[in-house]
């Protein structure tokens, strides 16, 4: 016998309820429950145990298993094979997130291009976009049509069922599917894009890839907060998920891992967004600099981390005075309240007056910077402004900042100081915290710092 009802689903934690609630009571969203009709089949209970009796699965021990971690599929785009631990690894499902118009559907297609004939066939999955509009890109970002290679299939298809029969009549070994939302099964009554419907493609895909070895890429749509559209449990079904990130309005692209299974999370690849398509940027450090006018003040230089990686960035600062009763604090790339608390650090011990001053800090290049370690060149870049003097053009400064003034250590600090100085800087202002038998270069000038008063007074220079 058939049973269907009605059940409720937030569109943002999964959190299943019978009846529609304005509020989710887990994790606080208004207006995010979807109605999904549920239906089910009764059975003898006696089914669960013969089913289980028919099953070929057996526990066995971890050395009976065969595998080895370097059996990975080569990725020629460095960037992207850094973020996924080293290449593609076969069976494994991906997911793909970012804002609209950031550049997924290129990236996805020039890997397609790239990765026809390594793996085997790729088979490129559109359900937004045409054939010829596909091929449209694929020519300016790929090149003429004799360098499009052979392995590479092409369908624009919506259907679940419909796609895994190309998949096993074209025996493609790299599965791209663009969008999972627009994917619907016909087993299922709701709607293309519900929740419902996602949960159920990726569960299908993810079974696929599992059983077969095939590697399968899901590009999927950002709701307005930037997380992936669809429950949370989407995410946990899969094995990488990527973000790719970025100001449209400017040309260089992140690609971030949140989650990995097979490698480093939080590890980032560079992209330029050009006519081309995207192009691999080796060296961040250099072109985020490639612009810099060392003898501006309210210019300073620091290293983030982002992942393994470090990255030179220039954070910028402009002090002005305020034209209405309530001083703007307003951060480009940096986070607010870090801001906020860099601003009471140098109003309270330093004895800086801003509450009157308008705070105005960039990050150039669009890079969004959370970590605390930039904490010294936020604060360096303002002093800088308000005093009108430049900071030490060949100087890096690193170091979180306590409520207190004191200097507290970064993580990773032979690493970033390494890139500083690949990048011809000479000096470098550390927090005296920082263990001292840490093999730092001994071309790279070291000035420990106790206190804000203390990094500040080397790092800004007289005119």
């Amino acid at each position: 016998m058939t049973k269907t009802h009605s059940q409720y689903v937030c569109q943002q934690c999964g959190r299943v309820s019978p009846q529609e609630l304005g509020k989710c009571p887990r994790c606080g969203e208004w207006n995010s429950a979807v109605e999904v009709l549920v239906t089910s089949k009764s059975r003898n209970p006696s089914q669960g145990a013969s089913a289980s009796a028919m099953s070929n699965s057996r526990p066995l021990r971890l050395t009976e298993i065969e595998g080895d971690p370097s059996d990975r599929l080569p990725l020629p785009m460095a960037e992207f094979g850094r973020v996924l631990g080293g290449g593609i690894v076969p069976g494994s499902v991906i997911l793909i997130g970012g804002d609209p118009g950031i550049g997924k559907s290129t990236l996805i297609l020039q890997l397609a291009a790239v990765m026809a004939g390594v793996p085997g066939k790729v088979l490129y999955v559109s359900g937004e976009e045409s054939t010829h509009q596909i091929k449209m890109r694929a020519l300016r970002v790929v090149g003429d049509k004799s360098t499009i290679p052979d392995d590479l299939y092409l369908v624009t298809e919506t259907c679940l069922e419909t796609i895994l029969s190309h998949v096993e009549a074209t025996e493609a070994r790299l599965v791209i599917i663009d969008s999972i939302q627009t994917t619907h099964s016909a087993e299922l009554n709701s709607a293309a894009g519900s929740v419902s419907q996602v949960r159920e493609c990726a569960a299908r895909m993810t079974s696929l890839a599992k059983a077969t070895g095939i590697a399968v890429f899901l590009v999927g749509h950002v709701t307005k907060e930037g997380s992936i559209a669809g429950p949370r449990l989407l995410e946990h079904m899969v094995d990488t998920v990527l973000y790719l990130e970025g100001d449209r309005y400017h040309t260089y692209r992140l690609l971030r891992g949140v989650k990995n299974r097979f490698g480093p999370t939080s590890e980032v690849g560079v992209f330029e967004m050009g006519q081309s398509g995207m192009t691999e940027v080796t060296n961040p450090s250099k072109a985020f600099l490639a612009e810099r006018f060392a003898k501006a003040p309210g210019s300073a230089i620091t290293v983030t981390m982002e992942g393994t990686r470090p990255l030179l960035v220039e954070v910028q600062a402009l002090v002005s005075k305020s034209a209405f009763g309530n001083p703007r604090r307003t951060p480009n790339g940096v986070d607010f309240n870090r801001l906020l608390l860099v601003t009471a650090v140098l109003t309270r011990h330093i004895g800086l007056r801003l509450s009157d001053q308008d705070i105005f800090v960039n990050v150039v290049g669009g890079l969004n910077i959370q970590e605390p370690a930039a904490d010294l060149a936020i604060a360096a870049a303002i002093v800088s402004s308000v005093e009108d003097k430049p900071v030490t053009p060949d100087m890096v400064l690193l170091g979180e900042i306590g409520l207190s003034g004191e200097m507290r250590a970064a993580s990773h600090l032979t690493a970033r100081l390494r890139e500083a100085a690949k990048l011809g800087f000479k000096q470098a202002v550390i927090p005296s915290s920082a263990p001292r038998e840490r093999p730092f270069l001994d071309d790279l000038g070291i000035t420990r710092a106790r206190t804000l008063l203390d990094a500040l007074k080397p790092s800004l220079r007289p005119q």
